[in-house]
């Protein structure tokens, strides 16, 4: 080895040769690993119910707020949103049997339990509040990672707690390996008046077409951005891409609908997004999901999927508040409102994901419903037939 060659790595430090080495692996591997989708409408397969308080290793399944695709080896993960209170925090294995008939059947295969960075598992509200030690985890949206074999998880965080949501990852048994930085405009703060609000979080998540970022999505307006969603009026929230590290690449706005429907006097009524997932480099696909409370107290969910594109949208990821700034939010179309479908009563959709290719080599798109653990609302899959746009048009 020349002398040259031996003082140029001997400045690089350990770090900085693990960031090249994870560079050049990652790109080697996206170059396979990448898909772009094409989407203009859906065609509903079929749905699947899960039986309620469905037992499995010792575990209740319920409150699936997540869903995500292994293309390589075919399996699916469901993440619970049990916040450690039925079971600790955990994520489901499973394989789906459908075609573009009709669901076949569903069936759960594994259950891992995730651990903290010392190896714990996530303390509940209680726990917490005795011990003040770890993270309480509100898990929302789950991510098979295409370039390391891992899993990507998020969590929405507790105001009340302290605690900010967190973007984390896990190997394939859910032994903790990393967490992302999230941006400090969307942290909370001491004088609640910037930040997220409780409940309204970070919901989302997807990873780029090529693996090398992380999309996310929130609920709902930051504190400091916009007021919630009514229903006379709609709100802006933030779409936000990170690279590996946690750095912030961008940061758009995102119009979310008014509430499609008038609560009962004294009742609550919401619209947010509940999860994001990539098309391709521009466009994204959100649900966006409302929950109206009729006077009897009974909840009424409206469930649209739109695809919006970010492009010619205004860039704010430096701008800390985006009230009263003149900014282009990004430009979405209505794909499929599930409402006006003839699905049948829509649930508490939560978690979506691209899945198999079906036989005439459309993509399907896999939908799941959060049950919150409660007898009256259902744990469903929802299989579509993705419909391309049509190229002549």
């Amino acid at each position: 080895m020349h002398n040259l060659s031996k003082l140029i790595i001997s400045i690089l430090t350990i770090s900085e040769l693990s960031i090249l080495s994870f560079t050049h692996t990652t790109s080697a591997e996206a170059k396979v690993q990448e898909q772009h989708h094409s989407i203009e409408k859906l065609r509903w397969i079929d749905t699947q119910s899960i039986s309620h308080n469905k037992s499995f290793k010792g575990t209740t399944i319920g409150g699936l707020s997540g869903i995500t695709f292994n293309p390589t080896n075919k399996k699916w993960y469901f993440i619970s949103d049990d916040r450690s209170e039925k079971n600790p925090a955990r994520f489901y294995e499973a394989h789906l049997s459908y075609d573009k008939n009709k669901f076949k059947y569903t069936r759960f295969t594994d259950v891992h339990t995730l651990k903290q960075a010392n190896d714990t598992t996530y303390p509940s509200k209680n726990k917490f509040q005795k011990q003040h030690n770890g993270d309480v985890a509100d898990l929302e949206s789950i991510r098979f990672d295409p370039n390391a074999n891992k899993i990507l998880y998020t969590s929405e965080g507790d105001r009340s707690l302290g605690l900010n949501p967190f973007i984390r990852e896990s190997d394939l048994k859910g032994n903790y390996k990393s967490e992302i930085p999230i941006a400090n405009h969307i942290k909370l703060d001491n004088k609640n008046k910037q930040g997220f609000r409780n409940n309204f979080a970070l919901e989302g998540s997807s990873f780029s077409p090529d693996g090398q970022s992380i999309w996310t999505s929130m609920e709902g307006p930051l504190i400091q951005d916009d007021d919630t969603p009514n229903p006379t009026s709609g709100a802006l929230t933030r779409i936000t891409q990170y690279n590996r590290n946690g750095s912030l690449v961008s940061e758009y706005a995102y119009p979310l609908d008014a509430v499609p429907g008038t609560p009962g006097a004294g009742k609550t009524a919401e619209n947010g997004i509940s999860e994001l997932l990539a098309v391709n480099n521009h466009e994204f696909l959100t649900l966006e999901r409302a929950s109206v409370q009729s006077a009897d107290g009974a909840f009424h969910n409206y469930v649209r999927i739109y695809k919006f594109d970010t492009k010619n949208a205004t860039q704010i990821k430096d701008i800390n508040s985006i009230k009263d700034q003149n900014v282009q939010p990004v430009k979405k179309k209505l794909v499929a409102n599930l409402n006006e479908s003839n699905i049948g009563k829509i649930d508490n959709v939560e978690g979506m994901t691209f899945g198999k290719k079906l036989e005439n080599g459309n993509d399907s798109l896999v939908l799941v419903t959060d049950n919150n653990f409660n007898e009256s609302q259902k744990t469903e899959l929802i299989a579509f037939e993705v419909q391309s746009e049509d190229k002549n048009e």
